[in-house]
């Protein structure tokens, strides 16, 4: 069963486009992680923020990014790291049109 990951991070920046050419290594590299279907970026330069929702093919998957990717955050010196799995509830997502594959 698919599975949202959001996860989210006090963050200083770069913001925009500064933080499109500074992660763009990290964004190619998360096309390769297993199980991974596609990401959304998240990013709030006024409230300090960045982060992304993630969708994987199966709670495991998820779980092993959210680790991988709490302890490269680590590395990076961001702290207060939050990663929430949630299930989806398919029907409700069709009628919102929202993206499940």
């Amino acid at each position: 069963m698919q599975k949202l990951l959001q996860v989210d991070f006090q963050f200083n920046g770069p913001f925009g486009d500064e933080m499109s050419a500074a992660l763009e290594g990290i964004a190619h590299s998360i096309n390769n992680e297993p199980g991974m279907i596609w990401k959304i970026w998240t990013e709030s330069e006024k409230n300090k923020l960045g982060g992304g929702v993630y969708l994987f093919k199966d709670e495991t998957s998820a779980q092993n990014y959210l680790e991988m990717h709490s302890t490269r955050l680590s590395e990076m010196g961001i702290t207060d790291i939050r990663g929430v799995i949630f299930d989806i509830n398919d029907n409700l997502t069709q009628i919102n049109l929202g993206p499940t594959q």
